[in-house]
């Protein structure tokens, strides 16, 4: 190497260890194409002097042959290897280097600046604890710089660094560089970055990259180097709740049985008390093993064998945590997606979730939205296509344990893997479940559904009443009560306007509101259904999906689906509220049958048309299908 420390030759096993304990940082630079990335860091490497002799004479011939800067050293040269970044002057791949000085260790990787590499971008994204963000001073802010600065967002990077590159080629003005700082300022104040600090560079020259430049006498700031030795973005995970997915079980012998993994957050010494997040076993850790021996403390990064105080089950994909800040456990959850590959993402099919050691089914059931990066806006969509971003909803084969992204990125991360090839297909975050599985654990009840069903004389069930607005869901539904009460049987009736001023009055009628509705609706049913009653509800439900997952809760046999198929035309005549006209001007959206979409049932138990019969009728009709029609 060109430069080589003293200790080396003086004290090596000083140097070693000082090596051993020294803190790392890792980043990235991201920007828009052209504006220095490479160059950036081939200065920093080339400062550092961590530069091969090798390496040093090769980029010498190669800035003569094929450089940018007529004959003198090119920087970018160090990063950009493939032939055809060379060939193009563009980053295509990213490119990783380590580098240190004497306070700390970095990795950096340079990533793509095109659109099309997004995914690159993400990769090296996924693992920074810093994004550093170049903006060309002639150009400013542009859409590829407000696309990565999103992106580093997304990726939960909170310290951004916003490094004006090319300062000399606009005589280092201090007021552009102003209006550019308050241009980004103001664009990413809803990114959720925790700080933004700007600094004025050449990587070129070198100006505020490693040393402070006399050109920029304006700047009371850091240099690039002083930011990235000083800046405290490593600690914050050290310090979250203690987590260790479980990636093999090691049985040499009868004698020993560890658990084996790599701290994804926290410590853990021996006496901690630990829990299994899947089953809530707990026990105490008796030893934390390493090839070079026993530690009294293990933390975030180090992978390490653990010896628990007693035999619980425990199995390669299990996630150890604190027993005092459990992780949650579902099977259902919200996601943030960033697409990968090249047949697009669309919503129903299936594929291998990974999260940490867990491989499991996964389905993506809904699409909600795609997000342009671009503009920061929400879009309506029906796939995702290669590099693109959407918000979807995931269902799992079983559950699993996790966190927010927001809140641990180990833990609350996943990829997306096809079943036939194998290949990764889409980068994942999760946001929140939809359904928490264990997380509260079930209570067994002494007293069952079938011994209150006895007491009350009756087989239990939910009879489900579809149509549109008018059909006459209501009427039935009274005159279905009163009838089953004069019967003696217990009941209970759930209508849609009453439940929405009590339960369900946080909802509008967006579809996301009205699958939530009926969702909730479902479970108070079969809650009701536990306590032997007959449920009767009257909604309009418009959407098979939901009806079917409230049949899905229910025993085989309990749901009995009545069909209102008054039609609209009757419906509307009606008009009992005055809704639909309200409709047909627009005062009312996405009112089911005029501006949003109504799905008739394929397969009813029972299908009544109000125009056609009477609610007596229809009342004996339904009695006759649960086997009352006396």
């Amino acid at each position: 190497m060109s430069h080589q420390s003293e200790m080396i030759a003086s004290d090596i096993h000083s140097y070693l260890k000082s090596q051993e304990v020294k803190g790392m940082l890792r980043f990235i630079t991201c920007g828009s194409v052209d504006d220095g990335k490479s160059t950036l860091i081939g200065r920093l490497l080339w400062d550092s002097k961590l530069i091969f002799e090798d390496q040093l004479a090769a980029l010498e011939a190669d800035s003569k042959r094929i450089g940018t800067q007529g004959g003198e050293i090119d920087y970018a040269l160090l990063l950009d290897g493939l032939q055809a970044e060379r060939e193009q002057g563009i980053t295509i791949d990213v490119a990783y280097r380590f580098f240190s000085t004497d306070k700390r260790k970095f990795i950096v990787a340079d990533t793509p600046g095109h659109e099309q590499y997004t995914r690159n971008m993400v990769t090296g994204a996924s693992t920074a604890d810093v994004a550093v963000i170049l903006v060309d001073a002639r150009k400013g802010v542009l859409t590829q710089t407000r696309r990565h600065s999103f992106l580093v967002s997304l990726m939960g990077i909170r310290h951004v660094v916003l490094a004006i590159n090319k300062m000399d080629l606009v005589e280092f003005s201090v007021s552009r560089f102003q209006a550019i700082r308050e241009e980004y300022a103001a664009f990413a104040a809803g990114l959720g970055f925790a700080d933004i600090t700007v600094i004025p560079i050449s990587a070129l020259q070198g100006d505020n990259v490693l040393l402070r430049s006399g050109r920029t006498p304006w700047h009371d700031g850091p240099t690039l180097m002083e930011y990235l030795e000083t800046v405290d973005a490593v600690h914050e995970i050290e310090n979250q709740a203690f987590r260790m997915p479980v990636q093999w079980v090691n049985r040499p012998d009868l004698d020993f049985r560890g658990f084996c993994g790599t701290l994804a957050s926290g410590r853990v010494q021996p006496g901690d008390e630990i829990v299994v997040a899947a089953s809530g076993k707990t026990s105490r850790v008796a030893r934390i093993v390493t090839m070079d021996g026993d530690l009294d403390e293990a933390s975030t990064g180090q992978a390490v064998t653990l010896v628990l105080e007693d035999e619980i089950d425990i199995s390669r994909g299990d996630l150890l945590a604190d027993p005092l800040a459990r992780p949650s456990f579902a099977d259902q959850f919200e996601a943030r997606v960033v697409w990968m590959y090249e047949d697009a993402l669309m919503a129903g099919r299936r594929y291998l979730m990974k999260s940490g050691c867990s491989t499991v089914p996964a389905a993506v059931t809904a699409l909600k939205y795609k997000i342009n990066v671009n503009l920061l806006q929400h879009e309506p969509a029906k796939r995702l296509e290669l590099n693109e971003v959407g918000v979807c909803n995931l269902v799992l084969d079983r559950p699993i344990a996790f966190d927010p992204y927001a809140e641990n990125h180990t833990t609350g991360s996943f990829i997306l893997i096809d079943r036939i090839s194998n290949a990764t297909v889409g980068a994942g975050m999760i946001d929140f479940a939809l359904r928490r599985a264990t997380n509260v654990h079930w209570h067994t009840e002494q007293v069952s559904r079938d011994i209150r069903a006895a007491l009350k004389g009756q087989s239990p069930c939910v009879i489900w009443l579809t149509g549109l607005s008018g059909s006459g869901k209501s009427t039935i539904a009274n005159a279905l009560e009163q009838r089953l009460v004069q019967l003696g049987r217990h009941t209970m009736l759930l209508d849609g306007d009453n439940i929405r001023h009590g339960l369900n009055k946080d909802l509008g009628f967006t579809e996301e509101d009205r699958i939530e509705n009926i969702r909730r609706i479902g479970e108070v049913a079969r809650l009701l259904t536990e306590a032997g009653l007959i449920v009767i509800t009257a909604f309009i439900s418009p959407y098979r999906a939901e009806r079917e997952m409230v049949r899905n809760l229910l025993p085989a046999g309990e749901f009995v689906e009545v069909y209102v198929s008054t039609s609209l035309e009757e419906c509307e005549r009606r008009d009992v509220k005055g809704l639909y006209k309200k409709a047909r001007k627009g005062s009312i959206p996405n009112f089911t049958g005029i501006s949003a979409p109504y799905e008739e049932p394929l397969s009813p138990d029972v299908t009544v048309d109000t125009s056609l019969v009477s609610a007596d009728r229809a009342v004996a009709m339904i009695l006759e299908s649960i086997g009352l029609n006396r």
